[in-house]
């Protein structure tokens, strides 16, 4: 943590929904005229693509049939603490980008599926901001969480959370059902060992529950809309959260504990834009008190 150089990471599995999230985020930023360094977490996987294809076959010959993006083996955990270490020392650290499809990989002249090269952040940046699988991880060999000032989870319901993911790998990647099953099934172990953890680490969880019946994620068809879910929205501390406040501003929201606000679906960003805002602007309160 850094009362000079702040920084803020949203963090959930694959599907979760943080992009969502960032955007709620990069409104802010842009709103209040915040300069945030944006970091993906994709950046700090181990392997490209083509090496993660090459790795996950070692992995299965060698009898480790649960090698996955979750877990640390697959990814630069100690580099990425470095970067939130650094960061919040001096402003600084290395980044690179993951380039994910034709679009993103056509400006630096690379195939899709690669990383561009390692590179210092330029420039002067009021904060750093991580969306990924493990902006709030613990291992026995790293502790990324203790450096970040906001941590923030994603984490709907696990059925909501394959739905999510099954239409997302099969409309836009091409994948079959069976195939995007199988990554699931992989993922697991990692799941429950490196991802569950870091929502009991982050200052606030959104997790999103639908209304309507999603018994079977590999059969439904849809992804219930927001006007068809609700928000657990969880604080880990409620010191300084003003629920009355939150309450009058987001209808047909209410307390289910202490330090819990329920809220539509439909109000999710609302109800993070009113969060968020606050909360941000005194870090930079901070920020600039501590010259």
């Amino acid at each position: 943590m850094s009362v000079r150089h702040p920084i803020v990471a949203v963090t959930g599995s694959s599907g979760a929904g943080t992009t969502s999230v960032t955007k709620t985020f990069q409104h802010i930023f842009r709103r209040e005229r915040i300069n945030a360094a944006i970091v993906e977490g994709d950046a700090f996987h181990r392997y490209d693509r083509e090496g993660m294809k090459a790795a996950t076959r070692e992995a299965n010959a060698a009898g480790n049939l649960n090698f996955s993006h979750f877990g640390p083996e697959a990814n630069l955990l100690r580099e990425l603490e470095g970067l939130f270490s650094e960061y919040a020392a001096s402003g600084s650290g290395n980044v690179r980008k993951y380039l994910h499809d034709d679009e993103e990989a056509h400006p630096f002249e690379q195939p899709p599926g690669t990383f561009t090269p390692w590179q210092r952040l330029s420039g002067e940046h009021d904060m750093l901001f991580y969306e990924g699988l493990h902006g709030a991880a613990i291992t026995d060999n790293v502790n990324v969480a203790q450096h970040v000032d906001l941590r923030v989870g994603v984490v709907p319901i696990i059925n909501l959370e394959w739905i999510q993911k099954l239409q997302r790998d099969k409309q836009r990647r091409g994948y079959s059902t069976e195939a995007v099953m199988d990554t699931i099934l992989r993922r697991m172990p990692d799941y429950v060992k490196y991802i569950c953890p870091q929502f009991s680490e982050t200052h606030i969880n959104f997790q999103r529950v639908p209304t309507v019946d999603t018994s079977n994620p590999f059969t439904t068809r849809y992804i219930p809309t927001p006007d068809e879910s609700f928000v657990v929205i969880r604080f880990k501390n409620p010191k300084g959260i003003d629920f009355p406040y939150l309450l009058s501003m987001v209808h047909d929201s209410f307390m289910s504990r202490p330090n819990i606000i329920v809220v539509p679906g439909g109000k999710m960003e609302l109800a993070m834009q009113l969060i968020f805002t606050p909360l941000i602007l005194q870090l930079m309160d901070k920020k600039r008190r501590a010259g």
